[in-house]
């Protein structure tokens, strides 16, 4: 049986806990606890509400809107930091091999959004094989509108840079908004039937969550 999404973060997160400098996991582990003092913002996208038309590249640059999103069917919106961050990958991966294949029984379209370049989301796309839609979100404006953006804390921008990952360089526009783990499922009247941010980064929505929420949808 396959690993979920929790087991395998919690697989990521003992790695690190090991290969990374302690002062490093320290700012990390301080900023998740930060996250989740916080919870869920109250200003951000709930179920019910209806999305404003939207339109972003994919990784070739060429420009999708929501409504070609949910033309034919539902379309199951996963916003995710980028392709640099192993939480996001390794949940990318587990919705390509387990969720993708059993969206064609709802119709749904998966499309996955971060703010990150288009050529640097077709980075993420070869490198994880993925078969959906993959959309760039320049300064995270569409995920601030939603209300799951946030601005990277200096002293984690700073542990990142130690690292090697400079977020103001793999971003578009040179930003450090990220947007919090979101997965929204949008039914084709824009009207949003489904609702998960993740509080803490390295959890992510569960695929048998998301194909639940899609069959209360039928």
């Amino acid at each position: 049986m396959p690993l979920t999404i929790r087991e395998q973060s919690e697989q990521v997160k003992a790695a690190a806990a090991e290969a990374l400098p302690a002062e490093v996991l320290e700012v990390f582990d301080r900023n998740i606890q930060d996250f989740l003092d916080q919870g869920i913002p109250t200003n951000s996208i709930k179920a019910g509400d209806v999305l404003e038309p939207f339109t972003l590249d994919d990784a070739t640059g060429t420009q999708v809107s929501l409504d070609q999103l949910v033309e034919s069917g539902p379309a199951v919106i996963v916003f995710y930091r980028g392709g640099w961050c192993p939480y996001c990958n390794l949940a990318l991966r587990t919705y390509q091999q387990e969720l993708l294949p059993q969206l064609d029984a709802f119709g749904a379209r998966l499309v996955a959004i971060s703010p990150q370049p288009p050529d640097e989301s077709l980075s993420t796309v070869e490198k994880a094989g993925l078969e959906f839609t993959v959309l760039s979100d320049p300064g995270s404006r569409l995920a601030d509108r939603l209300g799951i953006a946030f601005e990277q804390a200096d002293d984690v921008l700073a542990a990142q840079s130690k690292l090697g990952l400079d977020l103001a360089k793999v971003n578009a526009e040179g930003a450090v908004r990220l947007p919090r783990p979101t997965v929204l499922i949008v039914d084709q009247d824009r009207a949003v039937r489904f609702v998960d941010v993740q509080p803490d980064y390295t959890s992510r929505t569960e695929v048998t969550d998301i194909i639940a929420a899609l069959a209360d949808l039928k």
